[in-house]
């Protein structure tokens, strides 16, 4: 670390995705020599940045736009030009201070600790700080996740340690973006059917922006096969290089595993189907657990088909970026229990509040599966032009219609040909039935695993003495909760603040969607 800055250190293990030469962090430029960056981000309007307000980029890497905007403008203006992805932490050696940001929908992930004595300390993943709370003083140590959309500023103190000075919420989930969008709002038509597939297709194209190569999810559910769809079409018009690889996984005859098939077949990508046993899921249980660092019940079940592809698509292609179609449940009101919603406000206001805690669960889930295995995950859904847009459209339009949830999104692409009706109007379906045999589901297999390493009643009293915080209320989530304070004792009060769960929904414990009466999905 540079000897300006007193008691700090600093490092950064990189996954090079764009400018594999010269981005390598920390950071430094020779324009700005007393500052330092490490960012973990892509952010897709540096081109257009450096167009609008000259700036002369000494690298190919797109997080060098956050030197030349925080010099040029100050750290307001800096994070509210960013559109895309990001985690940073921004040193200034001249000024004597730090600056940390997260983008809005908290996309890449950030955990702080902080103690009494001003000791700060910051990494993409808590277990990258959980070893500090055992070390140098008595001091009480806190490690929680930095919110999203947020920056902060620090004064970094002579005899070591920071001192918040400044903290600001720049961007709430469904804001009309602060920079300059690449489809101008004036640009916009009358038909939101067509602004909508216009700005979904925009969120797909600007996410191209790679020196690696590209692929993509594939369920079979509506929201992954829409992106993929899209990516195909436009990694045409972009010329690149080489087919579009996609993946699916499921156990045996799982109905994703079937949809995703004919998805692919139709917009006619390099498909690989990985095929997953019981075995597999209790091999993989704990390390999911620890990789996720989250003990929440429908986010770790969610987890195992993506922490297992993901390890396929690692070990067996060159495929470094994948697309996916996390975000469009919470923006398009795509889950089971929106059709329970009281009224059109009501549903709203919970898409708004499912965005804001995203980072907590599926968000974390995309995340953490991902890049546990060295890749990265782009998500289209998120963008903050099209989030923006679909949400400032009337809230009655967007709810579930004729027993149909995201009807608004199908009706986009309905009649497009971009994918076969059975797929644009298919069910939603639990994961934990999507991925699984028809003969037995992964909630069930789950239940089994847990029953024979727990093979004790549950007990609801001693789980309630022992974790007063998010009470397991069943052995498979006691078990899970175990599992996570090995790792990370006592934590669970600053990483998960509630189980993920449906709402409107009554008389259930569970947060799978086969509890829910209106699930459509054959019961195994």
């Amino acid at each position: 670390m540079d000897n300006r800055i007193k008691n700090c250190c600093v490092g950064f293990h990189r996954l090079t995705i764009v400018d594999c030469t010269y981005g390598m962090q920390p950071m430094k430029l020779h324009q700005y020599p007393l500052a330092m960056l490490l960012c973990n981000g892509e952010l897709y309007n540096c081109k257009e940045l450096a167009k609008e307000h000259d700036f002369n980029y000494e690298t190919f890497c797109d997080v060098e736009c956050i030197f030349h905007l925080y010099q040029r403008f100050g750290i307001e203006k800096c994070v509210k030009n960013l559109d895309g992805v990001f985690a940073f932490a921004l040193i200034d050696m001249e000024k004597q201070k730090m600056f940390l940001g997260r983008d809005p929908y908290g996309v890449r992930p950030l955990f702080r600790l902080t103690s009494a004595s001003g000791m700060l300390g910051v990494c993409s993943e808590a277990k990258g700080l959980i070893g500090l709370t055992r070390e140098q003083n008595g001091d009480k140590k806190v490690i929680e996740p930095f919110p999203p959309g947020t920056f902060e500023e620090y004064d970094i103190l002579e005899n070591g340690g920071a001192k918040l000075v400044r903290k600001q919420v720049f961007h709430l989930p469904g804001d009309k973006p602060t920079f300059k969008p690449f489809i101008l709002y004036e640009e916009l038509s009358q038909d939101p059917l067509e602004n909508i597939r216009n700005l979904l297709t925009m969120a797909v194209k600007k996410r191209l922006m790679a020196d690696r190569r590209i692929g993509c999810f594939l369920s079979g559910g509506l929201d992954s096969s829409l992106i993929a769809s899209l990516l195909v079409r436009v990694a045409k018009e972009a010329n690149l290089p080489y087919k579009i690889q996609t993946f699916s996984i499921g156990m045996s005859d799982s109905p994703d595993v079937i949809a995703a098939k004919e998805v692919a077949d139709f917009i006619g990508t390099e498909h690989h189907v990985i095929t997953f046993t019981e075995e597999d899921v209790s091999r993989v249980l704990d390390d999911v657990i620890y990789t996720l660092e989250t003990p929440d019940i429908t986010t770790v079940r969610a987890s195992i088909g993506m922490y297992l592809i993901s390890r396929y698509v690692v070990e067996n292609t060159d495929t470094t970026v994948l697309f996916s179609g996390e975000g469009a449940d919470e923006v398009c009101q795509g889950y089971i229990y929106f059709r329970d919603a009281p009224d059109a406000k009501a549903a709203h206001e919970d898409s708004i509040r499912l965005l804001k805690e995203i980072y907590l669960f599926d968000g974390l889930r995309a995340d953490r599966t991902t890049a546990s295995s060295s890749l990265e995950l782009r998500v289209p859904f998120l963008d903050l032009q099209f989030t923006n847009y679909y949400l400032s459209l009337d809230s009655k339009l967007r709810q579930p219609k004729d027993g149909v949830e995201k009807f608004l999104l199908r009706s986009a692409f309905d009649k497009t040909g971009i994918l076969p009706d059975r797929i644009l109007w298919r069910h939603k379906e639990a994961f934990s039935d999507g991925v699984a045999s028809k003969k037995k589901s992964l909630f069930q297999v789950l239940q089994e695993i847990v029953d024979k390493r727990m093979p004790e009643p549950f007990d609801p009293q001693t789980a309630k003495k022992n974790y007063p915080h998010c009470t397991p209320t069943s052995k498979e989530a006691l078990y899970y909760r175990e599992v996570f304070e090995k790792s990370f004792p006592n934590a669970a009060d600053q990483f998960v603040p509630y189980y993920w769960m449906p709402r409107w929904v009554e008389g259930i414990t569970d947060p799978s969607a086969r509890f829910i009466k209106h699930y459509a999905a054959p019961q195994k």
